[in-house]
């Protein structure tokens, strides 16, 4: 990554952590229009609705309530309910679909065992109503922890019912993957959308893709359904020459992809016969996301920039 594209990344993801600009960016109406690319909206419903129509075009979607920012124990209990209702409601429409969880909804940050009590609940609702929780995953200083709550919740509800999110961009990643499949455990593999430090992670953008190939041959080799989560053609076109090398059947994993982002990649991978995801987000909370879109690639940008004087 070059000096000016870290700088510049640096700089949104400090500011996707500054409380007081969250509290703005949600009241400045020509902001919320424009993040609606990449946010399917505030309301559940709004959700529904996005969803409805990618179903339409023949994907899958999973859903996400945005909140990272809860401050107590009754917060994280609101966030059970949302998804609880959540669950309920994508019976009630029949979408294809199920949900992706971030444990600092379910107080991680406050008490594991109050993140895992939390969690388990909404996994075990999913069970019942014979559907899947995908546990996101978010910066590395809980990395261990949500791997660890994701093991709790597996050897209980079964990889049917209950998945991991690994991030190539850090370097525990390939031995994570290895051991997660050696468990049974279905994985969602990204690059990463958290700014983190080179004690932990590659800093350059050559090494994060050479371990998301690594680790995602370690998926392709396991046997189980994976999530293969990215919009670079290059990843893409190498995943699908190792899936044929190993005479792997199409449906055999996924592409997944984010709402709002190449669109046009995604059809074209379904009318290809590949199953595609969109993991689609909604929420009041949706500063921070919005703000790791706009630092993943420089010209979401000049899309805001000009969008919002536009607007």
């Amino acid at each position: 990554m070059d000096p000016t594209t870290h700088l510049s990344r640096s700089a949104l993801m400090f500011l996707s952590r500054r409380e007081g600009l969250k509290d703005l960016a949600t009241r400045v109406p020509a902001l919320e229009k424009v993040a609606r690319r990449f946010i399917a909206g505030e309301r559940m419903e709004d959700a529904v609705a996005a969803v409805k129509e990618l179903n339409a075009r023949g994907m899958t979607v999973s859903f996400d309530h945005l909140n990272e920012a809860v401050r107590n124990e009754a917060e994280t209990h609101e966030e059970v309910k949302e998804y609880l209702r959540l669950l309920m409601r994508i019976d009630q429409v029949g979408a294809r679909g199920n949900v992706s969880l971030k444990l600092t909804q379910c107080g991680l940050l406050l008490d594991r065992e109050l993140a895992l009590r939390n969690a388990r609940q909404v996994v075990a609702e999913a069970a019942r109503r014979g559907s899947f929780v995908r546990i996101d995953m978010e910066q590395s200083p809980v990395t261990q922890a949500t791997l660890d709550v994701v093991r709790a919740l597996h050897r209980e509800f079964g990889q049917a019912h209950v998945g991991a999110v690994l991030q190539s961009s850090l370097y525990r990643t390939e031995a994570d993957a290895r051991a997660l499949c050696a468990e049974g455990i279905r994985i969602r593999l990204c690059k990463g959308a958290y700014l983190e430090g080179p004690e932990v992670a590659w800093p350059d953008k050559r090494d994060v893709d050479e371990n998301f190939l690594r680790c995602m041959r370690v998926l392709l080799d396991s046997g189980l359904y994976h999530g293969i989560a990215t919009h670079d053609e290059r990843m893409i076109s190498e995943t699908l020459a190792y899936a044929q090398r190993q005479g792997l059947a199409r449906g055999a994993f996924e592409f997944q992809m984010l709402y709002g982002i190449r669109g046009d990649l995604q059809e074209r991978l379904v009318k290809e016969g590949h199953p595609v995801r969109v993991y689609v987000p909604y929420g009041k909370h949706w500063y921070p996301y919005f703000m790791r879109r706009l630092a993943e690639r420089p010209a979401n940008v000049w899309f805001v920039l000009k969008n919002f004087f536009q607007g």
